[in-house]
């Protein structure tokens, strides 16, 4: 260990640094647990860094990740949504000053950021955990708990057949007030495995036709959304693809630049708007996926 470096700083810098070239070698994007997961795989560890907290019954090393991981984000590096890790295009650039310097950098900005808000920066001692009274150690454990949350909700859904899956996007549909004429059954579907319209008959724009892909650990091609975008023949045709996954980068520019209406829905967001809509299922739908809303002290920042 340098001289006159903590102990948890020393987990930090090389954990921090880890977790963004992990992030970079995944198109810059990637669950928190699938981070943590691939940290556990090629970072070596001592015996005090996996102790657990006797508190939380945490592991050290990935409480101190989880704590270091807010100078990150406030200093611009990376951002975190769902339960995704994503890293923003300083926070690449900063993988080039190594373990020590960037976590140093990503510090000093977040005190540039705290002074400026008048917010109480607590640093970890030496010896200690971080998991004190700080705004900032109270803001990493909920970031924590909602991982875990994700993370169990992600486990749920993989239990899901493709054709489960697809009843769940339909349902979904029905409760942002869709009316729902197709649900393709086994077989070839053509390409289309549901489609939607904004009025009973299907009368008015748009007419949804949607792709669904029940691929939790791999990501939508260009190659699928391009195969999406020739379906859309008809004036008025939108195309919605749905992954339990993720979307390329190139991908979602396809979607993007394309003169068709495609819209992309991935894991996270799928999540977000089953929440939003969760109290318009009825109590068959609700159960393709249970929710229970749990409220904590939150951290405003």
């Amino acid at each position: 260990m340098v001289k006159g470096r903590s102990k948890s700083k020393a987990v930090a810098q090389k954990t921090i640094f880890a977790a963004f070239k992990i992030l970079k070698e995944n198109e810059g994007e990637l669950s928190g647990r699938e981070v943590i997961d691939k940290i556990r795989e090629s970072v070596e560890f001592t015996d005090w860094e996996k102790e657990r907290y006797e508190k939380t019954g945490y592991i050290r090393w990935e409480s101190i990740l989880h704590f270091y991981t807010i100078d990150c984000i406030k200093a611009g590096y990376m951002r975190k949504s769902k339960g995704l890790w994503i890293l923003t295009e300083e926070g690449e650039k900063a993988i080039k000053l190594g373990e020590e310097k960037l976590l140093e950098t990503a510090s000093a900005k977040y005190w540039v950021w705290a002074a400026n808000h008048k917010k109480e920066k607590t640093e970890v001692e030496p010896e200690g955990e971080p998991e004190g009274e700080s705004s900032q150690a109270h803001k990493a454990m909920l970031d924590k708990y909602e991982e875990e949350a994700i993370e169990g909700i992600r486990k749920h859904i993989l239990s899901k057949n493709p054709y489960e899956f697809q009843d769940m996007i339909a349902a979904l549909l029905e409760s942002m007030g869709y009316h729902i004429p197709h649900i393709a059954k086994k077989g070839k579907d053509g390409g289309v495995d549901i489609i939607a319209y904004s009025d009973p008959l299907g009368t008015k724009d748009p007419r949804i036709k949607v792709q669904v892909k029940h691929r939790p650990t791999a990501a939508v091609s260009v190659e699928d959304i391009r195969q999406l975008a020739g379906l859309l023949s008809k004036p008025g045709d939108v195309g919605l693809f749905v992954t339990s996954g993720r979307f390329t980068s190139e991908s979602e520019r396809t979607a993007r630049e394309s003169h068709k209406h495609i819209e992309l829905i991935n894991f996270e967001r799928f999540v977000s708007l089953w929440q939003e809509y969760y109290l318009k299922f009825t109590d068959e739908q609700k159960n393709m996926l249970p929710l229970r809303a749990i409220y904590f002290l939150g951290v405003n920042e």
